[in-house]
């Protein structure tokens, strides 16, 4: 136990420290977390022996469970609004068409049955969401005719589909007498009803006030997203396709708090990528690789280069789109970690094939995600697909619901500057705007011509300032032995780019001025660029 936590948080940590540099590099950064878990594994460096298909299926499966959430829960439905028929169309006929065309390639080009054909198109016939969104969004990849959009509603939905073509494969090779009508009706219907019903309950008692903080809020949620699949899946439904209808449902609602759930949903699917890719990587064995590597890529070719380009093709040509967007969409067929989340459910359950399955969709993706991740942003850019004004997080929901305004509120007293003047008389920058003032037991709207009166307390709306990059902030506490104690702010020697912009003494918080002097217990924040020194403390 204390073994695997420590593998664990070494893994998360040094993938945490690497994410500036990884996305910087060419290649999508899936990929390394694949290296370093193989770099672990028994045939690499530190030689870890891990062949657990059943501890790998459940950590897999549950990350895929957050990840189809948020994939959901991030869908832009006015920006997609225009290509989410296309995008419904390739995730339900064009998997079903991928997975016929593989079948049909494997059961010719590499003489298997075809069963054993279907069943290695079904587990690849979905493009993964990971991949698409990772590189989407590293590369900030905006792309034009609302192409960006159609890539994340079919990567987030599509996976569903290929699901069920995979556990209907697999219970026909185990001998099992499956009536596979009825059972795509039930696996989507009770997908469906499931996951917007869960929705819809949940946004009633977030709105209710039923939970106290933005801690418990999260905390439900996160037991939401768990339920999405759980329910549906112990009723014989489609726990992948409720867990994502009911993050669109309530990802296109306005909800209190949304920008903290966006914030935590965030971190929770980085981790469980990097969890997933990460433990796949440690999972294969290195050495069994060369006996699938030929199949794997004669099949990785014929996907990208014949399959693919075919299906979108021929499903994209009745809404007539450009062919710079059948290409990029064509080479957008990323496959990814629900591909290999599906091999393992098959190994699982004892499927006999004359290839390693697993070994053989790692092959896959990871020739997939190399070729075609690596060179997509230079793909979109030959086809003249790249839309240079437009940002590709607008194609996702994370705070289009959340206005970027912040309010700021101003003490005017008797001594004030702006005591007795008109607003419109305020120096005033013209992006900062007086909102709201109160005054005594009234609150008034005010116009330019509102005079400021001694006690009035002024709002003022300003935007938010999002990118702190390049900005951090640091406390300092200012105890008896501080040399800083008793000195006003001006006698204080600072370092450039540096500024003390607030102070925290006891239950009150000081914009301070170049006059104030500080006080024993005065907690200083310091905001600084990170390109230079910290303040001296000492």
């Amino acid at each position: 136990m204390t073994g695997v936590l420590l593998l664990t948080g070494c893994v998360i940590l040094l993938c945490t420290l690497m994410g500036r540099f990884l996305d910087k590099l060419a290649v999508p950064s899936l990929l390394i977390f694949i290296a370093l878990g193989m770099l672990f594994g028994e045939n690499g460096l530190l030689r870890i022996p891990f062949d657990n298909y059943d501890a790998a299926d459940v950590i897999c499966s549950t990350s895929l469970i957050f990840i189809m959430f948020y994939g959901g829960f991030g869908t832009n439905l006015k920006t997609a609004r225009p290509v989410v028929v296309q995008s419904v169309v390739l995730s339900t006929l064009g998997v079903a068409g991928t997975a016929g065309a593989v079948a049909v390639f494997a059961h010719f080009a590499l003489s298997l049955p075809w069963l054993e054909s279907f069943l290695i198109g079904s587990v690849i016939s979905s493009t993964d969401a990971a991949s698409v969104f990772n590189i989407l969004r590293s590369k900030k990849l905006a792309l034009k005719y609302h192409t960006d959009s159609l890539l994340e509603i079919e990567s987030g939905s599509n996976d569903p589909i290929s699901y069920m073509l995979t556990t209907v494969t697999v219970g026909i090779m185990g001998g099992e007498h499956v009536f596979i009508p009825l059972l795509l009706v039930q696996q989507i219907s009770l997908g469906v009803i499931c996951g917007l019903l869960l929705g819809k309950a949940a946004i009633w008692c977030l709105r209710q006030g039923l939970l106290s903080s933005e801690q418990s809020q999260t905390i439900f949620l996160f037991s939401v997203v768990i339920l999405s699949y759980a329910l549906p899946s112990a009723l014989g439904g489609n726990g992948y396709l409720s867990s994502y209808l009911c993050g669109i449902y309530m990802g296109s609602t306005k909800l209190p708090q949304k920008r903290s759930l966006v914030h935590f949903f965030d971190v929770v699917t980085d981790v469980a990528q990097v969890l997933i890719f990460f433990l796949l990587g440690l999972l294969v064995t290195p050495l069994e690789l060369p006996a699938v590597l030929l199949p794997a890529l004669a099949v990785m070719v014929f996907l990208t280069f014949v399959a693919r380009p075919l299906v979108v093709s021929v499903l994209l040509l009745p809404f007539r789109p450009s062919l710079g967007q059948v290409g990029v969409v064509s080479w957008a067929g990323l496959r990814g970690v629900a591909s290999i989340v599906f091999a393992i459910l098959a190994v699982l359950e004892g499927v006999e094939m004359r290839y390693n399955l697993f070994n053989l969709v790692f092959c896959i993706v990871l020739l997939s995600i190399s070729f075609q991740g690596t060179l997509l942003p230079k793909v979109s850019a030959a086809l003249s697909m790249i839309d240079h004004t437009a940002d590709v997080s607008k194609t996702f929901n994370d705070y289009q619901e959340e206005s970027d305004i912040d309010f700021i509120k101003v003490h005017v007293d008797k001594n004030h500057p702006w005591s007795g003047m008109s607003l419109k008389e305020l120096p005033l920058p013209a992006d900062l705007l007086v909102v709201m003032i109160a005054r005594k037991e009234e609150t008034i709207v005010p116009n330019g011509n509102t005079v400021l009166q001694p006690g009035d307390l002024m709002v003022l709306a300003a935007r938010a300032f999002e990118d702190r990059e390049n900005l951090s902030l640091q406390e300092i506490v200012i105890e008896k032995s501080h040399k800083w104690l008793g000195y006003s702010l001006r006698q204080i020697p600072t370092r450039p780019n540096s500024l003390i912009v607030m102070i925290k003494r006891g239950n009150e918080t000081i914009i301070p001025g170049g006059g104030t002097i500080l006080q024993v217990g005065d907690v200083l924040v310091v905001a600084q660029s990170n390109s230079v020194p910290a303040v001296s403390a000492s």
